[in-house]
């Protein structure tokens, strides 16, 4: 297989064969991140694009989904899109969707019957980046569009029946800044229709602009409390059905919900962290975050305390009884 560079996919594709169809990233210019950092973009040549298929197909020729990888492949034309969505089939005759990463700006390139064709070929599924929906945020984190933006393109995908799931990032806003943003934001979801909401929280890594800006001053952390108080108030003013995934590394205490039918329960299980745990014994585990790719049960202590949680609120109902 021809990866180069590195090679990311979302938990939730953990399942899904691989491929890589771009590596880098176009834009680059996020302050908070350092993913791509030094690795220009670059789209896999066809003849590598096609001799992975052909590994593919040898290991699981009944593949149903596949991911592409790279930071953007949606990036691509509609033309170079689509002859890589066809030739995926001629590989893979089961395949029902790819998925991959893509950008609001790569959406805007794109006219509905373009995004139509493109699902009807099997492009379904692309994870999108918005970390916000709100308009102070988006810039303070130099996104390079606006929540109007995310509304206009994310419509368009809509008409043209392509599933597509959000990532939202509490801490972006800053120190006083979650509430906003946890409201604007759930507005603005609340009008589009996100399959999935993937949440991680920020973690600054010294290889980033956002960074420097904290050591300069110019920008204020929030507070682990706060943090998670944002994603109780997220929760709390979502208005649509989706699924709602906080439970990467980068989250404290990770919690997962089909909203809104489990709303409820998870808002007291946050509330009792709240209840229960320190500022200094949260933020012990944000500053030991070496990466986003770490192993949640070799190197963070909340899975363990998750548990430790729940036993503590039966032990509770129990006395209660």
């Amino acid at each position: 297989m021809h990866f180069t560079g590195r090679t990311w996919r979302p938990p939730y594709e953990a399942n899904t064969p691989i491929i890589q169809a771009t590596s880098g990233c176009t834009y680059q210019n996020c302050r908070f991140c350092s993913l791509f950092k030094d690795e220009p973009f670059r789209m896999s040549p066809m003849e590598e694009f096609e001799a992975d298929l052909a590994e593919i197909k040898r290991y699981q020729p009944y593949a149903r989904r596949l991911f592409w990888t790279g930071a953007s492949p949606f990036a691509m034309s509609y033309d170079n899109l689509k002859l890589r969505a066809l030739t995926v089939r001629d590989y893979l005759i089961k395949c029902q969707s790819m998925a991959m990463f893509a950008s609001i700006r790569d959406i805007k390139g794109k006219e509905v019957w373009q995004l139509k064709k493109l699902r009807a070929m099997g492009i379904n599924g692309l994870s999108i980046g918005t970390e916000s929906g709100s308009d102070k945020t988006l810039s303070l984190a130099n996104k390079g569009y606006t929540a109007a933006d995310i509304a206009e393109q994310c419509r368009k995908l809509d008409e043209a029946g392509i599933e597509y799931y959000f990532v939202y990032m509490t801490g972006l806003a800053g120190k006083g800044g979650g509430y906003r943003n946890a409201v604007e934001s759930a507005e603005l979801f609340s009008q589009l229709n996100p399959y999935f909401i993937s949440v991680d929280s920020l973690t600054l890594f010294p290889d980033t602009e956002l960074f420097a800006m904290a050591q300069r001053g110019e920008f204020t952390p929030a507070g682990e409390r706060e943090r998670i108080e944002e994603l109780q108030t997220f929760i709390s003013h979502l208005q649509i059905r989706t699924h709602l995934l906080a439970n990467s590394v980068s989250n404290y205490y990770p919690v997962t919900a089909n909203l809104p039918y489990d709303r409820e329960k998870v808002l007291s299980e946050l509330q009792y962290v709240l209840d229960t745990k320190s500022e200094a014994e949260m933020l012990a585990f944000r500053t030991g975050l070496k990466s986003l790719g770490q192993d949640t049960q070799e190197n963070g202590p909340h899975n363990g305390e998750k548990t430790a949680v729940r036993q503590s609120k039966k032990k509770l109902r129990d006395q209660e009884r």
